[in-house]
């Protein structure tokens, strides 16, 4: 009976018009099941549209959220660098004061172990990225740590030191002697004079204008005020404990031979006097009478 011919009469009421569907019951049947077949894929497709997008939100938040860790590993990152930046000039500054103070040898720089800095990524970094990145900043702060206690050990046997040797300190020096720019370091060098040889610079040249005040870098007693041949208007302190310093090229002097100065004390300024290229102060200090380099004392 279901698939039986059917009849569809269409009647229209004004013009008395009418007209006929003839079909058989089959093609009912796939209308209705093709209609319900419709109906269950766009619910199901309007499911999977929801999960899509709600999949899509989770991949976008967590997106997100790595991409703030990342941004804040990296921020830490920076601001230990800072820290390990400030304890290396920390510990650059001890092995100057244990140079100082016969403690140690030469200072050395001090490289710290950790490895180069990490670049910060605007992008994600994938999951085993991130952990290697939370390492490595475990890592750097072990290292921090380590070396925070044992310089906070040396300073403390420093300070040991200092206390029973104060003389020797207020004796030695260290401060830059004038205002200006280092224009030329303790060492060989090419000569300045043109002649393309090399000769060994004993002290520092500091570059400003004439007059310029020079101050004593320590306490000492003056030994030489005078002309020294390349040196030109010269002065030369005695600080004791076998340490001596040497001004040239000056334009004056203000003290004379025997007399007791001071850390600060103007002794006299800037010129462009003997075997010069130019106004600037030649500075040197001497151990046992042996030029060292001066910019190991310099604590300024």
């Amino acid at each position: 009976m279901l698939f039986k011919r059917y009849h569809i009469v269409i009647l229209r009421d004004q013009d008395g018009v009418s007209g006929q569907l003839r079909l058989r019951g089959w093609v009912g049947v796939f209308l209705f099941l093709l209609l319900v077949g419709f109906a269950v894929s766009t619910a199901y497709l309007w499911g999977f549209n929801y999960r899509a997008e709600f999949l899509e939100n989770q991949l976008n938040d967590a997106q997100k959220t790595i991409k703030e860790q990342n941004s804040q590993i990296a921020s830490m990152d920076g601001k230990l660098r800072l820290l390990q930046g400030d304890l290396s000039r920390v510990q650059q500054f001890d092995a100057k004061l244990r140079v100082m103070m016969n403690m140690d040898k030469e200072p050395t720089d001090i490289n710290s172990n950790i490895g180069g800095p990490l670049a910060a990524s605007t992008q994600p970094l994938p999951l085993h990225r991130q952990e290697l990145l939370a390492r490595r900043v475990h890592s750097m702060l072990d290292q921090l740590s380590t070396d925070t206690r044992m310089e906070e050990l040396r300073q403390q046997d420093l300070l040991h030191v200092m206390r029973e040797n104060r003389e020797i300190l207020a004796s030695t020096p260290s401060i830059w002697p004038t205002d200006g720019y280092l224009t030329s370091t303790f060492g060989r060098r090419t000569s300045p004079f043109g002649s393309g040889s090399t000769d060994f610079h004993k002290g520092v040249d500091i570059a400003n204008r004439v007059g310029t005040p020079v101050r004593a870098p320590a306490q000492g007693v003056v030994t030489f005020v005078g002309w020294d041949g390349g040196y030109g208007n010269c002065i030369v302190i005695n600080h004791g404990n076998s340490i001596s310093s040497r001004y040239g090229h000056l334009n004056n002097s203000l003290v004379k031979v025997g007399q007791a100065v001071n850390r600060g004390d103007v002794i006299g300024s800037v010129g462009n006097s003997g075997r010069s290229t130019g106004p600037h102060l030649h500075y040197e200090v001497r151990v046992g009478g042996v030029c060292v380099n001066p910019l190991r004392y310099i604590l300024n």
